[in-house]
């Protein structure tokens, strides 16, 4: 299933290992805060136990919170979602203190006298890296399943108990440094979310202010406010495509390529398009994308000459380059004075969507263009201290999947004293 293994090693399915594998309490949950927290699909996306992704339920008897409340040690486990999302696992620890277990997650309650459950957590996310849960799936429109039965029957690995501890010790370090750099990134987003709040109404070397009623807040005297339609040259929605990606062609500029203010060219999916489309969709540099569907925020400014068009959930603007600064509009639209407007559009029960009058018609401060340069550039200085911080985190985590690789299969050993 994962290639060679050590020898040495018990392999026995995954329900010998367990003491419970099920799904959870099948109830109304609320959102509101009432009641015992519950655990949703959303709770564990992150692949860990976020207290603030979870439902509430209301009059639950003792009983059932004896028999459906989480132990010190569960490993809850992603068995319908989206296929990218299948087989997520996350580890409870007690944080929070009590905490229900919902549907749509199933439990897994190790033995403990046979498997450590971070072992297990770690064995199954190198199943998923390896796409194993991704290939046992049943797949249906945009969502995917494991049954409870086959997941019971996966042939898990087990070493002596000593040997998982130790394991686990080793991956735990490079665990503990990761942790470390996410405080750091998250100390720098917010660093830079105060100083593009205060640069963004005070600006640079200003003494006098007014009263923007548009904006709900002061500005600098001399700034404008304006509409977007004001500095939008043109705009376009891109174009829908059924068709399979190929391994040549032209690059597709999705959502998910878009990451604030560059564009991912590396990750882009290659299509066959005739001349027409491609004349049609193409991007440009100083092209300013935007995210019309599910992922409000998300941009990109368009930096490279590669050839590219533009999928559906996107609308590229072209902005007057003699009044506004392509990255100043970038910080805007990540601030509350465009972001909080654009939040406020919802069409549809489930996604937050915008199409291109949305945003022509939100109010906007505009300061002189020298100013705007300024502001971007002093705000890029985070985004390139970010951009450092994730990569550091990038490395920690390839250092981590090749150890799992090498410690979870016995093909490195851990000496046990």
């Amino acid at each position: 299933m994962i290639g060679k293994v050590a020898s040495d090693w018990e392999v026995v399915k995954l329900d010998e290992a367990l003491l419970l594998l099920r799904n959870g309490l099948t109830t109304t949950q609320n959102k509101e805060g009432n009641g015992y927290p519950v655990t949703r699909i959303e709770t564990i996306s992150e692949e860990k136990i976020d207290p603030s992704k979870v439902g509430y339920i209301h009059d639950l008897s003792e009983s059932e919170i004896n028999e459906y409340r989480l132990r010190d040690g569960d490993v809850l486990f992603s068995h319908i979602n989206s296929l990218e999302h299948i087989g997520k696992t996350a580890i409870y620890e007690e944080k929070p203190k009590l905490l229900i277990h919902g549907m749509n997650l199933l439990l897994l309650r190790p033995d403990k006298e046979r498997i450590h459950p971070r072992f297990l957590l770690y064995l199954f996310r190198l199943y998923r890296m390896k796409n194993i849960f991704r290939a046992m799936a049943k797949k249906a429109v945009n969502q995917a399943s494991i049954n409870q039965t086959e997941l019971g029957r996966v042939k898990i690995l087990c070493p002596p108990l000593e040997e998982q501890r130790g394991i686990v010790g080793v991956l735990g370090v490079v665990d503990s440094a990761v942790e470390v750099v996410d405080r750091i990134i998250a100390k720098t987003e917010r660093l830079k979310k105060g100083l593009m709040q205060a640069l963004l109404t005070r600006g640079i070397g200003h003494t006098e202010y007014k009263y923007s009623k548009e904006l709900g807040c002061e500005i600098p005297e001399k700034w404008e406010v304006i509409k977007v339609r004001d500095i939008t040259v043109d705009h376009k929605q891109g174009f829908y495509t059924d068709q399979p990606y190929n391994e040549t062609g032209i690059r597709l500029v999705r959502v998910t390529d878009l990451l604030n203010p560059k564009i991912s060219y590396e990750t882009m999916p290659f299509l066959d398009l005739d001349e027409k489309t491609v004349e049609q969709f193409k991007v440009s540099i100083g092209d300013f994308l935007i995210a019309r569907s599910g992922a409000i925020g998300r941009y990109g400014i368009v930096t490279e000459n590669i050839p590219c068009v533009f999928g559906s959930y996107i609308i590229r603007f072209r902005f007057d380059t003699s009044r506004l600064d392509n990255h100043f509009f970038g910080y805007l639209f990540e601030s509350n004075h465009i972001l909080g407007q654009l939040l406020r559009f919802k069409h549809g029960a489930t996604n937050i969507n915008v199409n291109a009058e949305n945003i022509k018609n939100m109010a906007m401060p505009l300061p002189p263009l020298m100013e705007q340069r300024k502001i971007a550039e002093t705000m890029s200085t985070f985004d390139r201290k970010l951009e450092l911080e994730k990569n550091e985190k990038s490395k920690l985590e390839k250092i981590k999947r090749g150890l799992m690789d090498l410690l979870l299969t016995g093909k490195v050993r851990v000496k046990v004293d």
